[in-house]
């Protein structure tokens, strides 16, 4: 808080001397008691913790207790294939995710190397990490600031606050400013802050806060102190492990206890077909096709252009209900433009956005306006007076130097004034610099064979200053009524958010001697104003409408202005009013409970704090909404750090918010959010897709084998051929589903319950008919096997279980690909991966029934005729599950 209260308050709080500094002695000790300037790293994850991460998931445990029992009940190479499965994923896992986050080595990065500052009463430079509260360190133009510091001294002094703030114009700074109360970050204007840039001018600081003490250190620490959480769709597989854990332990206890009361089951081999078929009844690739299917999510979403660092947060993008978008850079372009000109009377609007000098100029009638001398002077004024540059690299513009400056250049730009050629014209001759008392720049230049004094600045102050006005092409009496006139138009562009700039001229008789304000800046020409704005992207506002469609909400939270962020919202349809608009100074002093309230009505956040941004984030989880923060400053990190699913700017983005996030923007477009949404939402879709196809075939054969010791039949599947539906034939439909295409309609649906099961509603009931339907087509397979067409036949028997069983999950794979949409309806061929899939599966089928050596192996026999009443059969579950869809449909329209 050592913005508060006077200069010389701070210096005796600090026990320190402006004129000599700290002794090197009390600087050394002050080292001792606050440590250096740096940030300390922690809570880094060993590769052991990563490994470790890996393993304790409940659906690997699983595993490793099936491939435990497999191996103790002889089946050697199921335990093998198992555990090969656990370390594949986990080796796929941690490659995926191998990049850790280096949060607080980036934010170290960014520190000062050295720094100037005065001990022992002269100047030293000093490294930024021996600099202690108390030091007077002296800042100049291009200079990081080294750490928090109380400004004591400053000279037309402007700092780049945007990483920290998300303020898109550089700060001006002035030592005198004096607070009783708290004000935020942004408006701290006798405070300078760690790693922020001076753009302008010079000063001198006391330093107050180093290291972890500094903003940017308090950010470092709050990073470290975030818990990760569990992804939705994690805590939804660690449920559905834990229900069948719950199921294998049922199945054990009800075959053993149905073999018991059998005479003709010896006691030992009961239990062994109890734990076989517990085994069986885990679906060993769900694991394994969950992270393959996460990473080519992965692929997909970096094709367009969304790179996701974590495996889980790919379909967490899927469950979003409320994205928190920062401003600057995210949904504006941080290319400030000018949008209006007012000259001679009559305003102007200027077309296009960014640095790029396209658009037209168009007149209140919107007519196209190509020539116009008043506006062809403002525009040679701002040319001239301005140290930005303008440039071209690779196809693309951008500026050196101010923003405001950089706007005005492509504004002269847009009528092919030109600036190198203008100053090459009209060479500067001499100026009087910016400084924040006047507000004001001017520049000297010869035109036929006379002086002009060009000047720019604060509305204001230039209108109050001028005397005169160009009109209709001729100087006029600046009059009360038309400075009123002036003062309104400018009043209205500041009420739409516009950053004004005015404009004025003035004939100069000699340029020798000292050119002072009181002698130049006075009894000025003006000629116009200038309101410019960082605009927002062109596809954020379609990008918007999108998220509200499919049921997100979009809050803008930023460290702007009220009313710069107030229009761009309205712009891009956040909001509609200034009622769900609010400053983070007024969340300050509010419970968690009065934010949650908040939250449900305000979408626009102005002003606030790292904190604020924070408390925004937790308010919306705390009421049930999974959150997804985008930004691309160091001010936004913490709370990308605690949101569901971090998102950074891959452009404009510091490496601390890339570090930070979850996924990163490749070109910066918030409207690629949305196609990350729409992928996280297919992938889990089709997730459950797969999910709900393995446990029906698994659930099916475990009831197949259940029903027929129940029944008093012989087991219908062996071990092997038990190994070979589960591992082979399943998962390459599994896989296939894995990529199966958008359903129509899905990002006009609501986004999911995080609290639902994976398996729920229509899922769960095509689960558990056509676990039935299999189940039932199978059983009379094998009856008609055993009794008509293999009778005294095991092998043969078996093979009509093996057949159609195979062929009725293969087919299966077709059913499970939509639970509102008919096969018909979504077209047989549209997932061609999982025709291929299918054919694949079936081919290996045959491959193993009609090799001799297979066969043996697997105990089958070879069929010929017999695969009619196979295909008949497995025919079955697929109609079924077609002709109730059809009936729910028909019934719901």
């Amino acid at each position: 808080m050592d913005y508060k209260g006077s200069i010389k308050e701070v210096i005796k709080k600090l026990d320190s001397d402006p004129k000599r500094g700290l002794t090197s002695e009390d600087a050394a000790k002050r080292l001792e008691k606050y440590g250096p300037n740096k940030i300390e790293s922690s809570n880094k994850k060993s590769m052991l913790a990563k490994i470790v991460e890996q393993l304790v998931d409940p659906m690997v445990i699983l595993l490793i207790i099936a491939a435990i029992v497999s191996a103790f009940t002889g089946d050697v190479v199921e335990c093998i294939i198992i555990v090969a499965i656990v370390v594949i994923n986990a080796i796929m896992s941690i490659i995926q995710e191998g990049k850790a986050e280096d949060s607080v080595e980036a934010l170290q990065k960014m520190s000062s190397p050295e720094a100037t500052i005065i001990r022992d009463g002269s100047k030293k430079i000093v490294k930024a990490e021996e600099i202690v509260p108390g030091d007077i360190v002296i800042i100049e133009t291009g200079d990081i600031i080294p750490a928090d510091m109380r400004l004591i001294q400053s000279s037309n002094l402007k700092i780049d606050e945007s990483s920290l703030t998300g303020e898109s114009v550089a700060v001006e700074k002035d030592y005198r400013a004096e607070f009783d109360s708290d004000v935020g970050i942004g408006d701290r204007d006798n405070f300078a802050f760690s790693s922020s840039i001076v753009t302008y001018g010079h000063g001198v600081g006391l330093v107050t806060g180093t290291g972890e003490d500094s903003e940017i250190g308090k950010i470092a620490t709050s990073l470290d102190e975030v818990e990760d959480k569990d992804t939705p769709l994690q805590s939804q597989l660690k449920r559905l492990s834990k229900l069948l854990a719950i199921l294998v332990v049922v199945v054990c206890i009800l075959v053993f206890a149905v073999g018991y009361f059998r005479s003709d089951i010896d006691l030992l081999d009961n239990f062994m077909v109890a734990v076989s078929l517990a085994v069986a009844a885990i679906p060993e690739g769900l694991t394994a096709v969950v992270t393959i299917v996460l990473s080519i999510g992965m692929n997909r979403m970096a094709e367009r252009k969304a790179i996701v660092k974590n495996l889980l947060s790919v379909e967490t993008l899927g469950s979003t209900t409320a994205i928190c978008s920062d401003k600057t850079g995210t949904l504006t372009q941080n290319e400030m433009t000018i949008r209006k000109v007012f000259t001679d009377g009559k305003e102007y609007e200027v077309e296009g956005s960014g640095y790029e000098p396209k658009g037209e100029i168009r007149d209140s009638k919107g007519q196209v306006v190509n020539d116009d001398e008043t506006i062809k002077l403002l525009m040679s004024i701002s040319t001239l007076c301005n140290d930005a540059n303008l440039l071209r690299e690779e196809g693309q513009y951008k500026i050196t130097g101010d923003p405001t400056e950089g706007a005005m250049l492509t504004l002269s730009e847009k009528w092919n004034i030109n600036q190198e050629e203008l100053n090459e014209k009209y060479p500067r001759l001499n100026e009087i610099p910016f400084d924040s008392d006047r507000k004001m720049m001017t520049t000297f230049h010869e035109l036929k064979g006379k002086y002009y004094a060009a000047t720019k600045g604060a509305p204001d102050v230039v209108i109050g200053r001028s005397t005169k006005i160009l009109l209709d092409g001729e100087v006029q009496d600046f009059t009360e009524e038309l400075k009123n006139k002036v003062l309104e138009e400018n009043t209205a562009l500041a009420s739409n958010a516009l950053r004004v700039m005015s404009f004025a001229f003035k004939p100069v008789d000699t340029l020798e001697g000292e050119l002072t304000s009181e002698e130049i800046e006075n009894d000025m020409i003006f000629v116009g104003l200038a309101g410019m704005i960082d605009p927002p992207r062109p596809e954020a506002k379609a990008a918007v409408a999108e998220c509200h469609k499919s049921g997100i909400d979009v809050f803008m939270i930023t460290g702007d202005y009220f009313e710069t962020a107030l229009a761009i919202a309205k712009d891009l349809g956040i909001a509609s009013s200034r009622d769900q608009a609010i400053e983070g100074k007024e969340l300050n002093n509010k419970s968690d409970e009065e934010i949650r309230e908040i939250v449900k009505t305000k979408r626009i956040f102005a002003r606030v704090s790292p904190q604020n941004k924070v408390q925004l984030v937790k308010a919306l989880q705390e009421n049930g909404e999974i959150v997804a923060m985008t930004g691309d400053g160091v001010n936004d990190a913490p709370a990308i750090k605690n949101a569901d699913i971090g998102i950074s700017m891959g452009i404009t983005g510091t490496d601390v918010a890339k570090d930070t996030a979850g996924m990163i923007l490749v070109d910066d477009n918030f409207a690629t959010i949305v196609n990350a949404v729409e992928e996280g939402r297919v992938i889990f879709s089709n997730i459950k897709k797969f999910v709900s196809f393995l446990l029906s075939c698994n659930i099916a054969e475990v009831l197949i084998v259940f029903l027929s010791i129940l029944f008093g039949l012989p087991s219908p599947l062996t071990p092997i051929q038990l190994l070979w539906l589960n591992l082979i034939t399943d998962a390459f439909p599994a896989l296939a589903l894995g990529v199966e295409p958008a359903e129509p309609g899905i990002m006009e649906e609501e986004p999911r319950d995080p609290s639902e099961s994976i398996i729920s509603g229509p899922t769960k009931f095509s689960l558990i008919s056509q676990s039935i339907y299999i189940t039932l087509a199978v059983l009379l397979a094998y009856i008609i096997g055993l009794k008509f067409i293999f009778p005294g036949s095991i092998e043969g028997a078996h093979t009509m279980v093996f057949a159609t069983l195979i062929t009725s999950e293969l087919l299966r794979a077709f059913s499970v690909r939509s639970t509102r949409y008919t096969l018909k309806e979504l077209g047989l061929t549209s997932n061609k991966s999982l025709i291929k899939a299918v054919l694949l599966s079936f081919a290996l089928l045959i491959i193993v029934m009609y090799i001799p050596f297979l066969r043996d192996l697997f105990e089958i026999v070879s069929l010929t005729w017999q695969w009619i009443p196979v295909i008949i059969l497995a025919l079955i579950p697929l109609a079924l599950g077609e002709a109730t869809k059809a009936i729910r449909e028909k019934k719901d329209n």
